[in-house]
């Protein structure tokens, strides 16, 4: 089995075409078919259905290319702890994260570390709280920013880095946006601009409603936070939002009541594989976030 049919491979059934696998990859479409019939013939299986020009893979397709992407991931990997080994300040950290950590935390944080490491590299990949993940478990990236942090995972090694209150935002012509506390059960008959259902922030917040006994109707739905704040700033219902994606960055139109009783909190924090080493600049990256988070803390204290 050689390196470059696992690659073929993984373009192949990425794309379920085999013409513009060879496109992606630069090579002639004949090369791309004769490999992997190697490939097959050396397994002893089939790996695709044929369909035409197209392709789909087998049930042993599916399972042999979820490790193929494991250790192609694996192989990137030992390359860049190569290039990294003689110099970690200069390597480059692959980081999830997601919309809610992406206007303050997370800039805030890189603009820190790039104080003191200039030369390092970064590479973000934005996504939902599972598909950051999956992408962790899976080795698509080594690091992930969460909130709420999760515990328990079986493959996941994970830091709080901080605890920060859901607060309120409300359209500054709702009846309630002067208050400068809130009750929750105020909001029992409100309309909300929540997450979707799949979206860990929508469980928390509407946990936290079912506690003390409504459901709330959600009326809109954004996929990130900025969806949702132009949302309520539109007038179209209220939302409980983490603090953090206020910070400077308070929507027109809109106020942020602070006091939600009961108080509804979430962890924010870092996790890394329990299987496999950070690259060195990344495990400089994770310890700087440790430390930059604690003294943080102690200063706001």
């Amino acid at each position: 089995m050689e390196l470059r049919q696992i690659k073929y491979f993984i373009e192949v059934a990425n794309r379920e075409h085999v013409t513009e696998a060879a496109i992606a990859l630069h090579v002639a479409q004949s090369a791309v078919s004769r490999q992997i019939f190697n490939l097959e013939s050396e397994l002893g299986v089939d790996l695709f259905i044929r369909e035409g020009r197209n392709v789909r893979l087998t049930p042993i397709g599916r399972i042999f290319l979820e490790h193929m992407e494991q250790a192609i991931h694996v192989i990137d990997d030992a390359k860049q702890v190569i290039d990294e080994y003689t110099d970690p300040e200069k390597g480059t950290i692959h980081i999830g994260f997601p919309s809610s950590l992406a206007t303050y935390i997370l800039p805030t944080a890189i603009s820190a570390f790039r104080e003191e490491y200039p030369d390092v590299k970064f590479q973000l990949n934005q996504g939902s709280y599972h598909e950051l993940k999956t992408a962790v478990i899976k080795g698509e990236i080594n690091m992930a920013l969460l909130g709420p942090l999760p515990m328990n995972e079986k493959k996941l090694k994970g830091a709080i880095l901080f605890t920060e209150n859901i607060v309120g935002l409300l359209p500054a012509t709702h009846p309630l946006a002067n208050s400068s506390s809130l009750k929750l059960n105020q909001l029992r008959e409100e309309s909300f601009v929540l997450f979707p259902k799949e979206y860990v922030l929508r469980d928390l917040i509407t946990n936290a409603c079912q506690q003390i006994g409504f459901k709330p109707n959600v009326s809109f739905e954004g996929q990130d936070i900025d969806s949702i704040k132009g949302l309520v700033s539109a007038g179209l219902g209220v939302s409980l939002v983490p603090e953090i994606t206020l910070v400077d960055n308070l929507p027109r139109a809109t106020v942020k009541v602070t006091n939600i009783d009961p108080n509804i909190t979430r962890t924010v924090g870092v996790v890394i594989p329990k299987d496999r080493k950070l690259l060195p600049t990344e495990k400089l990256f994770y310890e700087f976030l440790l430390d930059f988070f604690t003294r943080l803390e102690k200063f706001q204290n």
